[in-house]
């Protein structure tokens, strides 16, 4: 099955000159959507994963099956405001202005081996400071990171510290 085939691609969105991927199309398709979380598991089963950390939103969707798929647990990182119970958070900066993500306190037992998952990989700023978060206020082992889409032209992979990265597509 050629998983990518239902990855659309929309020019000039969200502005002109910007073409965006949308895998919506993967994830209403059942069968689609299973081979791609067949594949990630196979490619990750060996490494023993307790948690998959999905970033806000779309990473969500994938942390969260794939975490299913390898029984491991499932933590969200989230903009600030919406965890209902003490937090950690970063400052982060954006193309306009600033953001700041959270993750609740105790969203980790020390030791624990992480998958930290997301949906595209561009300038790398949210991963960042993601990963800033977690390595400051808990003490677990991030085993690789995984990205659905990667956009080659941003160089986010260069601005990002010494963990493997595996992105699903390249564009």
């Amino acid at each position: 099955m050629n998983i990518e085939s239902y990855i659309r691609s929309t020019k000039d969105f969200p502005k002109p000159g910007v073409i965006f991927r949308d895998f919506t199309p993967l994830l209403a398709n059942g069968e689609a959507f299973k081979a791609l979380i067949d594949q990630l598991k196979e490619r990750f089963s060996n490494k023993k994963i307790d948690v998959v950390v999905g970033i806000e939103a779309r990473g969500f969707v994938l942390a969260s099956a794939l975490a299913y798929a390898l029984g491991a647990g499932t933590v969200l990182v989230r903009k600030e405001g919406k965890l209902p119970h003490a937090t950690h958070s970063q400052e982060y900066e954006l193309e306009y202005g600033s953001s700041v993500l959270e993750i609740s306190r105790d969203a980790f037992e020390k030791g624990q081996k992480i998958l930290v998952v997301d949906d595209v990989l561009a300038t790398g700023g949210t991963l960042g400071a993601t990963l800033k978060l977690i390595k400051e206020n808990f003490s677990v082992s991030i085993e690789e990171i995984l990205f659905l889409i990667e956009l080659d032209e941003l160089k986010g992979r260069q601005r990002l510290p010494e963990i493997p990265i595996y992105s699903v597509f390249h564009y």
